[in-house]
């Protein structure tokens, strides 16, 4: 992938180099199911809350955040992917008559308060819709690379841009439509919206991805690739795969492998909004 032209964006607060963060919870069944019904009343990703997020505030005292473009040089990456979500959803939004406000992006490690509960790496990154932040610890890539299989700075890019796509979704009010239609939905039902809202967010991502092309010519032989097998192994069939040897479809809350990486092809092959529509899609 090529990014050192891209503009490396100084919406970035680094926390690395700070402690702060409080110890997880353990939860019971009791917490288990709580923490499931916050995840989809919050739009947030369930793993996220399945004991890798407290369902209680934080009483330790916040990290210290260094604002700005970080200094070292994977830092400097993610920092220049940010830069070009943002460049490329700011004159997508501005063509569509809408202002784009930006996400910030935090880099931790380990844990990290949120206003969403105590975010954990071992929950990948995930974008918080209450403080409009998106989360990350990047030994998350490393791990993608060494085992889930999916190296290259395209796969990381592409992971990024999928949390960026969450937060498209909340200014366009997608993300509060569908939150309050899970509230009314039986669990299935509700598991399935989450799915669509997963699968957009990867749309949205390969939307990204063409236009920075466009206009920057970011992509570089196997990038693609790159990316398609990084959504394939965060596929919920992968993932269940992985982790029970067995696969139970209907508890599915981010879309098979199959799905996510044929999202991504659409919005990277369309680039429109409106190319995205994953609700009214029937797969």
């Amino acid at each position: 992938m090529r990014w050192d032209d891209l503009r490396e964006s100084s919406n970035v607060e680094d926390v690395r180099g700070s402690t702060g963060g409080g110890r997880g919870l353990k939860l019971g069944i009791g917490g288990t199911l709580l923490a499931l019904v916050a995840a989809y009343f919050l739009g947030i990703d369930p793993r996220v809350m399945l004991g890798l997020v407290s369902s209680v505030p934080d009483t330790q005292q916040a990290p210290t955040a260094v604002e700005g473009t970080p200094q070292d040089e994977q830092g400097r990456f993610i920092a220049a992917v940010l830069g070009e979500t943002e460049d490329t959803w700011s004159a997508i939004f501005q063509a569509n008559g809408m202002t784009y406000d930006p996400p910030k992006l935090v880099l931790y490690r380990e844990q990290m308060p949120t206003a969403c509960g105590t975010g954990s790496a071992a929950a990948g990154p995930f974008y918080c819709p209450l403080d409009r932040k998106v989360y990350l610890d990047l030994s998350f890539y490393q791990q993608l690379a060494q085992e889930f299989h999916a190296p290259g700075q395209f796969a990381q890019a592409y992971v990024l841009a999928h949390e960026v796509g969450h937060h498209v979704q909340n200014l366009l009010g997608i993300a509060d439509k569908v939150r309050a239609a899970q509230q009314r939905a039986p669990e299935a039902q509700a598991n399935q919206l989450s799915v669509r809202l997963e699968l957009q967010a990867d749309c949205f991502a390969g939307v990204w991805a063409k236009h920075a092309d466009q206009t920057k010519h970011i992509l570089e032989e196997g990038d693609v690739d790159a990316a398609l097998r990084a959504a394939a192994a965060v596929g919920d069939d992968t993932l269940q795969k992985r982790a029970r040897g067995y696969v139970v479809p209907e508890s599915f809350t981010h879309g098979s492998a199959a799905e996510r990486t044929a999202w991504f092809k659409r919005g990277l092959t369309g680039g429109t909004i409106e190319g995205c529509d994953t609700f009214a899609a029937g797969t």
